[in-house]
């Protein structure tokens, strides 16, 4: 059988309320018309039989009092038949009730003792029900009569003849308002609904584009915005994968021409020296070390990114950590005639994982020689701000457009557009940097200025044990 939409599952059940409802209806009227018309028919066929069988226990039956009730006839909405034998009865009331005798003979035996007997049932030459009571007329010496009231009963359209239009009016206008409120919130409900399952079949597509226009705030407007979240984080998720793969293959392509050119230059040995072979060599060694290097920065990446990588927290001496690093520098730094500035507070100690702080350290200090200006001033400060140990590196050399500033970090990202071998790098540091701050609970900001240069600030929250921060 197949699975009902949850539209038809609301519907279902609105037209079974709607259902309910009138079958309600029908049997509430019945009950009515059984409880209220009928018991109240039946309670004065009783009443008026017994204070008329009481009017005549003495004598016997003259024509005057035949006659009266006669008149009483006429008057009254009930029929009354007297007789002086039971038998009799059947010249007066001539009919079946429920296609059955008026009287039985048990009701015989009921009325020779004195109790009444009530009549109801179909009567067929009337064409309706017949509703009745038989009592016995008591005298000193025994039975004298019988009295037999009885009404045709009216149907139940009848009954309800005044009212019914006034229900049938007020029901039509209650289901028509019903109709109204009903389209509106199915319109309302389920016309998003419909439109986020059409979106989201574009999006199992591949189009992340599409987005719900809504201003509702209740559950199908926050539905609504949650799905152009998800949207608009698989849009941009999907640029930065399609990013991330043509840099990839951009940074893969280089080093692999080199390789296969080079090779094949050797295999087929055209090459006019030895010494030029051995260059050829060396460049395929350069370029396999940088195609490792590649590989393991990627490695390295992901594993901090899913917090596959545990850190080594153990006491670091921050300063002689940038210190140890800064010595790594010192041709590089001669070479380009920088002028070294050095403001560090040197009794901070805090706990982390050495080797991972000094990576951040080597990778900020060695992008800010690299990209100082020739003898330009290289500052670097390590002071307290609050709860954190601030870390800064300052250059002055090639300003970082506002634009970029935002992505430095992002895999494969260098604000390099040309790609520089000399300069430019995989574009994986910055990101691992990022990944092991984040670890050791700091931050990370650059900012960068033409005329006063770029500055790399580092906060890495203080940790210490014992209070050794001085």
């Amino acid at each position: 059988m197949k699975k009902l939409t949850l539209s038809r599952k609301i519907l279902i059940v609105l037209l079974s309320s709607l259902a309910f409802t009138i079958l309600f209806s029908f049997f509430f009227i019945h009950f009515l018309y059984s409880k209220l018309y009928l018991s109240s028919i039946e309670e004065s066929i009783v009443y008026q039989g017994k204070r008329t069988a009481s009017h005549y226990h003495y004598g016997e039956l003259s024509d005057e009092i035949i006659e009266k009730i006669h008149w009483y006839n006429i008057v009254s909405e009930y029929e009354v038949i007297v007789v002086d034998q039971l038998e009799d009865l059947t010249s007066y009331f001539p009919y079946k009730i429920n296609y059955q005798n008026l009287v039985s003979n048990e009701d015989r035996e009921k009325l020779n003792k004195g109790a009444y007997i009530k009549k109801k049932g179909y009567v067929e030459e009337l064409d309706r029900e017949v509703l009745g009571a038989i009592f016995p007329i008591k005298g000193e010496t025994g039975l004298l009569g019988f009295i037999y009231i009885y009404v045709p009963l009216a149907a139940i359209q009848d009954v309800f003849r005044e009212s019914i239009p006034l229900l049938i009016s007020v029901g039509t206008l209650f289901f028509f308002i019903l109709f109204l409120v009903l389209n509106r919130a199915w319109q309302s409900l389920f016309r998003p609904l419909q439109e986020l399952q059409r979106l989201s079949a574009e999006v199992s597509k591949g189009n992340y584009s599409s987005r719900i226009e809504t201003e509702r705030e209740d559950e199908i407007g926050q539905l609504a915005n949650a799905f152009n979240s998800m949207s608009l984080s698989l849009e941009e998720q999907e640029n930065r994968k399609k990013e991330f793969t043509s840099n990839l293959v951009h940074e893969l392509r280089t080093p692999l021409t080199y390789i296969g050119g080079y090779t094949h230059v050797l295999k087929e040995k055209i090459y006019s020296s030895p010494e030029e072979a051995e260059s050829y060599l060396t460049t395929i060694e350069k370029e396999t070390v940088r195609l490792n290097k590649l590989i393991n920065d990627l490695v390295e990446l992901n594993h901090l990114q899913e917090d596959l990588y545990v850190l080594v927290d153990e006491p670091i001496v921050i300063a002689q950590i940038i210190l140890d690093t800064l010595d790594l520098f010192n041709i590089l730094i001669s070479e380009k005639g920088l002028e070294l500035r050095i403001d560090i507070e040197e009794d901070f100690i805090l706990t982390g994982d050495p080797k991972r702080i000094q990576q951040v350290f080597y990778n900020i200090i060695d992008n800010a020689v690299k990209y100082s200006i020739d003898k330009g001033t290289l500052e670097v400060q390590l002071k307290s701000v609050g709860q954190y140990v601030e870390f800064k590196v300052m250059n002055e050399g090639i300003s970082i457009p506002e634009d970029d500033i935002g992505r430095i970090g992002e895999r494969f990202f260098r604000t390099d557009k040309a790609r520089n071998r000399t300069t430019g790098g995989s574009g994986l540091g910055l990101s691992i940097v990022k990944e092991i701050i984040r670890l050791h609970g700091g931050t990370f900001s650059i900012e960068s200025d033409p005329v006063a240069g770029t500055t790399v600030t580092v906060r890495l929250l203080n940790k210490m044990k014992d209070g050794d921060v001085h």
